[in-house]
């Protein structure tokens, strides 16, 4: 069984030298909910830390230099054409099998090399590993978020010597890799004493990018399973022992991230309810009240063919007026503008299906994978509209849920590395199944087939909008 004991809010900060994340409260945050957690649980034995992926602090021996850097800070524009003067994409792809995206950590790191901040640096933590420094004193790079930064050879699941050199970065800022399911180490005593702990709690490392940890908890019987990871991106992919390196895949856009226990996530970022999210923050900015379940209620009522639009455009990666970039994308393509919140929020969700729907198929080209079922895990699980469209955009069955698949998947790794439970991943699996709730959703034959003919109707630019 799961419950949460704390939540609090992370978002970034616009600073004078660009967009940062407030890591330092994100901390202060964590030792609260620990406190929380405590005061419910006094025999604690294990703490686990998962976050998003990417980003990471510089640090000059046990001292933090600044807040990090957000992905979506503009700074990483420049660094990639200076990292491709050096490698070309392609090349980048077959040592590292990393979908491009301008934000991947190679790309910060050549940017914080271009201005020098890298000059006072001896170390290099992503998110969750500095939670773990910060806990227990000790400096690793768990491995599967790790995979993230484009450093790590995609065969050999190490740090790639040859292409660090190339890229002129210090190799001594990047730490010892370690595994999903290791000890990292005992609370510092300070730590252990601000917390009202014992000794004998220990930090254990999980798939520490969130979709590793999410992809433990799928529940999943049968193997031919697509996922998708659903919360502010959502991530679409299946899960292969090896990776994929073919040209065709690159340009596909497929990345090869590493999994707990050696498996492969091939995925693609798709962009998710952060379209939503930001919309709706958007009204609100305006003054209005929004009410999201009464207004997906609405969405779920429009019954025309509204606009899908390329959800993946790049004008979408950056914070701010969604809604402008929405209508901006329809005038350009002199497709009609939704106008009702309705059936701006039906858009939304019928052209992350369709992009959805666009991954599966490519995801069956590129790996020869069958996918008979599709595993919808994470935020994105409890928005029926959602579930329901992605069943028919795609044609194959979606099971919902669980909502707290990181959070499950984190625990289960922590239990297994103390000997609670046994097992692989799918035994892990069979307990999820077991003690978890999921909803069904099948594919609509009428609603496929409206959304096959307003596909026809975009394409030849004679689509219809009341």
């Amino acid at each position: 069984s799961l419950r949460p004991v704390a939540r609090f809010p992370n978002g970034p900060v616009a600073t004078s030298d660009g967009l940062r994340w407030n890591v330092t409260e994100l901390y202060r945050n964590v030792l609260s909910g620990l406190e929380a957690a405590i005061r419910e649980e006094s025999d604690v034995r294990s703490i686990g830390v998962d976050s998003w992926a990417v980003d990471y602090a510089l640090l000059c021996g046990d001292r933090m230099l600044a807040e990090p850097f957000h992905y979506r800070d503009e700074r990483n524009v420049s660094a990639v054409t200076a990292v491709h003067d050096l490698v070309t994409a392609a090349d980048l792809y077959r040592a590292n099998g990393l979908q491009h995206l301008s934000f991947n950590t190679l790309f910060q790191l050549t940017a914080d090399r271009l201005a020098g901040a890298l000059d006072e640096a001896d170390g290099m933590l992503l998110i969750p590993d500095l939670l773990g420094f910060w806990l227990t004193g000790q400096r690793f790079a768990e491995r599967t978020n790790a995979s993230t930064t484009g450093l790590l050879s995609v065969t050999s699941g190490r740090w790639d010597e040859s292409l660090i050199e190339t890229l002129g970065l210090p190799r001594n800022i990047l730490p010892e890799l370690i595994d999903p399911g290791s000890t990292l180490g005992g609370l510092l005593p300070n730590v252990a004493a601000n917390l009202g702990v014992k000794s004998g709690v220990s930090v254990t490392t999980v798939g520490s990018h969130d979709t590793a940890s999410a992809i433990v908890a799928i529940p999943a019987v049968n193997p031919d399973f697509a996922y998708i990871s659903c919360g502010t991106w959502s991530l679409v992919g299946v899960e292969l022992e090896h990776p994929v390196l073919t040209e065709g895949s690159r340009l596909a856009g497929f990345t090869n991230e590493g999994g707990v226990d050696g498996r492969i996530r091939y995925l693609k970022n798709v962009m998710g309810l952060g379209l939503l999210s930001e919309t709706v923050r958007g009204w609100e900015a305006e003054g209005e009240y929004i009410d999201l379940s009464d207004l997906l209620r609405q969405a779920t009522a429009v019954n025309y063919t509204v606009t899908q639009f390329d959800v993946n455009d790049p004008r979408f990666l950056t914070p701010g007026n969604v809604l402008k970039r929405i209508i901006g994308w329809c005038a350009e393509h002199e497709l009609p503008i939704p106008v009702s919140h309705a059936a701006i929020v039906r858009s939304i969700l019928e052209s992350l299906a369709a992009a959805y729907a666009r991954t599966i198929t490519q995801l069956h080209e590129q790996t020869g994978k069958t996918i008979s079922v599709i595993h919808l895990v994470g935020g994105g699980s409890q928005n029926s509209l959602l579930c329901q469209l992605t069943a028919d955009h795609t044609g194959v069955p979606v099971i919902a849920g669980p909502v707290e698949a990181t959070a499950i998947g984190n625990v289960l790794i922590q239990g297994r590395a103390h000997n609670l439970i046994v097992g692989d991943l799918e035994n892990l699996r069979a307990l999820v199944v077991k003690s978890s709730r999921q909803i069904r959703y099948i594919p609509s034959l009428l609603r496929a087939t409206r959304h096959a003919l307003g596909s026809a109707r975009e394409a030849t630019g004679q689509g219809t909008m009341p």
